[in-house]
């Protein structure tokens, strides 16, 4: 490893992050406190230093984890720096060579940097820096409102920046559910983010230090005054110094190093898994590939990375869940389908909890029961969609989820609906006729 062990995600992604929403989250809580009966005296403030402190306090308690140490410790010889393959069988790090029967590349992505003339001259954050912050920008700028960008957006926009959403697409989570991110939108305009859609970052100029970004956006010319800007307008694989030309490994810049089913790349004694080769660029879908990679590169597996189901979620307030086939690619593939909804105003304990702004989706294959992909929306959407998951990973569908006793009052009810909803569409006519007739019998 040539920099900390743990990657991106322990380091400057999901573990700071989520640890600054919870924060964030919190200080929203406190401001509606009232509209749960509860009073909270006087204006509700943020102390960002002691928000950053927490995230770097929780984030050092989960780092033992992935230390080097706790590795060693295991038995495995860990090296600090850069690895760079010499010639097949042989990867150099440092000034040692190190030989190898198989190798893992696993060298994740970094943040991908636009090119907008005068961004550099002005200097902005990224994933890697932003979490560095100890004092509150008071407008702040961010450039992608995918995952990140919205994420960040509205926690910093909680804890009291002014935020500006730049996006050049015609709207937020442009690959999400468009129902869903729509949602999403709203959330984020209800904290007092601005959004700005359609349009891209033109220039960035600095004025001592006042930075003002300027962007045509659907026809209108904005210009954008701001104290930091940060970039979060994807991810670019960490392909550059690792020599894989010498052992014969096909990448690209920009979809990283080149892969078959079995994640093994062109040189069959050479394997990768994660952001370096997956267009799936999570933490949990890592973690799944590397499972594969370790099977098929040292036990002869033969275990594929198309069997894999992964769901994500964007972690904002309300959340935004999926996993599967979204209504757009099922019409697309020529998949027929049925649609099964749940709004979220229907299950009571969201009702209950004051959380209504939401709804399940089940996609299922036309007329059976087989999940093609869900999309679930409220504030703890990732948590919900774990059964979903589960039932699309071993083939459970929703006639079996409708027989699943569920907790009265949870959310997780809005599953159960769902399985319900499907089991009614079992009611045809001819079955009510039947039933109607053996009724009457009865009487």
């Amino acid at each position: 490893e040539r920099s900390l062990l743990g990657g991106d995600c322990l380091n400057v992604g999901c573990v700071p992050s989520k640890a600054l929403i919870r924060s964030a989250r919190a200080a929203a809580d406190a401001r509606e406190a009232g509209a749960f009966g509860v009073n909270v005296s006087g204006e509700v403030s943020v102390d960002f230093a002691a928000v950053m402190q927490r995230m770097r306090r929780l984030r050092s308690g989960i780092a033992p984890h992935d230390s080097a140490e706790r590795f060693r410790g295991m038995g495995i010889d860990v090296f600090i720096g850069q690895a760079t393959f010499q010639r097949p069988g042989i990867v150099r790090v440092g000034e040692q060579d190190l030989p190898y029967a198989r190798a893992i590349i696993a060298t994740g992505a970094r943040a991908a940097i636009p090119p907008v003339p005068g961004l550099a001259e002005a200097g902005y954050l990224t994933n890697e820096t932003v979490f560095s912050l100890t004092e509150l920008p008071r407008r702040l700028a961010i450039l992608g409102a995918g995952p990140i960008g919205c994420e960040l957006a509205q926690s910093f926009a909680r804890f009291g920046s002014q935020v500006t959403l730049i996006d050049s697409t015609s709207g937020i989570l442009n690959r999400e559910d468009e129902e869903a991110a729509g949602l999403v939108q709203k959330a984020l305009e209800r904290d007092g983010v601005r959004i700005l859609c359609g349009g891209k970052a033109a220039s960035v100029a600095r004025n001592g230090n006042e930075k003002t970004i300027e962007l045509d956006c659907e026809g209108t010319r904005h210009s954008v005054a701001c104290d930091e800007i940060l970039v979060a307008v994807g991810r670019a694989p960490n392909v550059e110094g690792l020599g894989l030309e010498a052992v014969g490994v096909d990448y690209d810049k920009r979809a990283g190093v080149a892969v078959d089913d079995r994640l093994r790349t062109t040189n069959r004694d050479i394997y990768a898994c994660g952001d370096i080769c997956s267009r799936y660029k999570f933490t949990h879908a890592a973690d799944a590939m590397a499972r594969i990679v370790i099977q098929n590169a040292l036990l002869f597996g033969r275990a594929k990375a198309s069997a894999l189901t992964i769901p994500w979620c964007t972690y904002t307030d309300p959340e935004a869940a999926h996993v599967g086939l979204y209504e757009k690619d099922a019409k697309e593939q020529g998949v027929a389908y049925d649609v099964f909804r749940v709004e979220l105003a229907s299950v009571d304990r969201a009702i209950l909890d004051g959380q209504t702004t939401g709804f399940l989706k089940v996609l299922t294959k036309k007329g059976t029961d087989k999940i093609l992909g869900a999309t679930l929306v409220a504030s703890h959407a990732g948590d919900l969609l774990a059964p979903l998951v589960l039932a699309m990973t071993n083939d459970i569908g929703l006639g079996k989820i409708a027989k699943t006793i569920h907790a009265y009052p949870t959310q997780a009810e809005a599953i159960k609906k769902a399985g319900d909803a499907y089991s009614r569409t079992r009611l045809t006519p001819l079955v009510k006729s039947i039933f109607e007739k053996i009724l009457a019998w009865r009487r």
